[in-house]
């Protein structure tokens, strides 16, 4: 992402073509977020359909036991026929981040459908890679109206998928802020290459904002409603953010660590096949087990930011812990195992959980916990530092600015931790060229 916005920032364009670029971004920033809002509320009406007015349909007052199994593998053949069927296999793998580059137009019906069979129907996933596809799409289908260069096109592409995520993180600020830390590489030229992708985020989460509460939009989002104020730093919560940090990271990173082994299972068309049914077939397995330790099925399937209040006012260890074990093992299934979707909110849940044991057993502020807990997972979950607390601060509101010089521990702490980590692996070939003695 960062290199296509280099080549448009040094290709030297005039005042006037720059200025039309960014009046670009704002035309680009409406159809992104009308696409983002119909895949949201799509995605939002058929969970609905299949997690609760099906269930009830079965006499059952909340999704039994073949549903919650049965389900997952029912998804994971709708991922197969869109990587196979499809152009595109069904948009970039969850363990690569958001995703880079403009996509072509021929992509995006894979992307939905991998995304549906993904996100719909219970993978531990986020939609905010399928939202920057599409909303990258959009960029393209666009720009292929007006007479650009390449280059012109490649960041109009990147505004457009930062139109179509601007929502879930709280608005433009937190969608500018992951478009400024992913090409920081750039410098200064970074800035003329940012302003069309902020643009059309801004004028996008406007769009949001007017269709606030339609198809379930608003239940997409990440919000923590009735947290306390939160006044005051005490040193306890400052050495609870950096060991909440250190946690979030080792557990994403081991994460991270089982599913690249997954995936190596998968290569091949009957390798992918059987890997994901077995994939689909083990997310259920773990939802049941989570249910069997007191947990909730539903806290661990899906992305899990409809879960934060869930996990935040818990009261037992001990089902906190079923629920971090069980999703952090589905999590690393669905990265691995073939799904598509985001890595971040999955992460962001892992986060606040492990924030929660500090509140059951510390007794700290639940603020606190989600200001940490969100730092920390989205910092080793994308190793990206401003946004993730900037996310942080925008999800506690004023009740918890206090918290922020936490949250800033815990996301360096987690950062540092998912540094060190990336430092003690061994680089390609080393084993091969060590000698026996």
């Amino acid at each position: 992402m960062a290199e296509t916005q280099g080549e448009a920032a040094s290709a030297g364009m005039s005042g006037a073509a720059y200025l039309r670029l960014v009046l670009l971004g704002a035309l680009i920033g409406i159809p992104a977020a009308l696409v983002a809002a119909l895949f949201l509320a799509m995605l939002h009406e058929l969970e609905h359909l299949l997690w609760d007015v099906l269930p009830q349909a079965l006499g059952a007052p909340s999704p039994p036991w073949y549903l919650v199994i049965g389900l997952p593998i029912v998804g994971a053949v709708l991922v197969w026929a869109a990587r196979t069927l499809l152009p595109g296999d069904g948009g970039h793998r969850p363990l690569e981040g958001f995703g880079r580059g403009p996509t072509p137009l021929e992509f995006a019906p894979g992307i939905v459908l991998a995304a549906v069979g993904s996100l719909a129907f219970g993978a531990v996933l986020g939609p905010e890679a399928p939202l920057v596809a599409l909303g990258s799409v959009v960029g393209v289908a666009v720009t292929r109206l007006f007479r650009l260069r390449q280059r012109e096109a490649a960041v109009l592409g990147t505004a457009g998928s930062f139109s179509a995520i601007s929502a879930l993180f709280g608005g433009p600020l937190v969608a500018g802020m992951l478009l400024l830390e992913s090409g920081l590489a750039m410098g200064t030229a970074l800035l003329p290459a940012l302003l069309p992708g902020l643009v059309a985020a801004a004028v996008g989460y406007v769009l949001f904002i007017g269709l606030d509460g339609w198809g379930g939009l608003s239940a997409t989002a990440l919000d923590v409603q009735g947290l306390p104020m939160y006044a005051g730093t005490h040193l306890l919560d400052l050495a609870v953010a950096v060991g909440v940090g250190v946690v979030a990271a080792l557990i994403v990173a081991a994460v991270r660590l089982l599913a690249a082994r997954l995936e190596g299972f998968g290569r091949g068309r009957h390798g992918m096949v059987r890997l994901l049914l077995l994939g689909g077939l083990a997310i259920g397995l773990l939802a049941q087990l989570a249910q069997a330790l007191g947990g909730n099925v539903q806290d661990v399937l899906f992305s899990g930011q409809t879960s934060v209040p869930d996990i935040i006012n818990q009261s037992s260890i001990g089902v906190v812990v079923g629920v971090l074990v069980t999703k952090a093992l589905a999590y690393a299934v669905c990265l691995g195992s073939g799904f598509r979707g985001g890595p971040v909110f999955p992460a962001i849940f892992l986060g606040v959980g492990v924030a929660t044991l500090a509140v059951i057993g510390l007794g700290v502020s639940p603020t606190l916990a989600v200001a940490v807990g969100t730092a920390a997972g989205m910092a080793a979950g994308t190793r990206l530092l401003f946004s993730s607390v900037l996310l942080a601060a925008l999800l506690v509101g004023r009740q918890g600015l206090d918290a922020v010089p936490a949250a800033v521990l815990a996301a360096a702490a987690a950062w540092i931790t998912v540094a060190a980590l990336d430092r003690r692996k061994p680089s390609p070939g080393r084993s091969a060229q060590r000698k026996p003695h």
